[in-house]
């Protein structure tokens, strides 16, 4: 699990078969919405850079699978052409299984993991907006105690394993 960085790794079609999946549900999309609606979707896990989309959306059109149409707001709204519809309707399991490359590619504990601290990022926020001086030297002191013993969890699975002396790990804790 990577907190930092792009996310899980995304192979070169995911975003061509996810776009397509989307836009075999029949509803028109524009390409903000289909960056939000895919990482929506993956809880977050996924979120498509616009310098992926747009390229493979221009690749889709190329290829006759999509149309645009300006939207209400001027903003250019893709759907499937009929070639779109067929190709989707035959490729139906392919496109899905886009998803389930990225969502799968992170096991439940990291999942659990990640929402956790997304939580107790908003928990620190919430302290250092409206907690007193007194309140947030407390919450200093629990994320310090709590790296700790995250460092604690590591350097004992380190010295399980290690055949060693152990030394390795005790650097870690700080």
């Amino acid at each position: 699990m990577r907190f930092g960085g792009r996310g899980p790794r995304v192979r070169r079609g995911d975003v061509r078969a996810a776009i397509l999946d989307l836009l075999g549900e029949g509803q028109p999309w524009n390409g903000y919405q289909m960056i939000q609606e895919i990482a929506a979707r993956t809880d977050d896990l996924w979120r498509p850079s616009a310098g992926s989309v747009y390229p493979a959306l221009q690749q889709l059109e190329d290829e006759g699978l999509i149309q645009t149409d300006a939207g209400e707001d001027r903003r250019r709204m893709f759907t499937l052409t009929e070639a779109g519809r067929q190709y989707v309707e035959a490729h139906a399991a392919e496109l899905r299984r886009s998803w389930d490359a990225v969502t799968g590619s992170v096991d439940d504990a990291a999942f659990d993991l990640r929402n956790t601290v997304r939580q107790v990022m908003i928990a620190v926020h919430q302290v250092g907006q409206a907690g007193s001086a007194a309140q947030v030297a407390q919450a200093g002191k629990v994320l310090v105690d709590t790296r700790r013993a995250l460092y604690r969890i590591l350097a004992a699975d380190a010295e399980a394993g290690d055949t060693g002396s152990g030394d390795a790990a005790e650097g870690t804790q700080a």
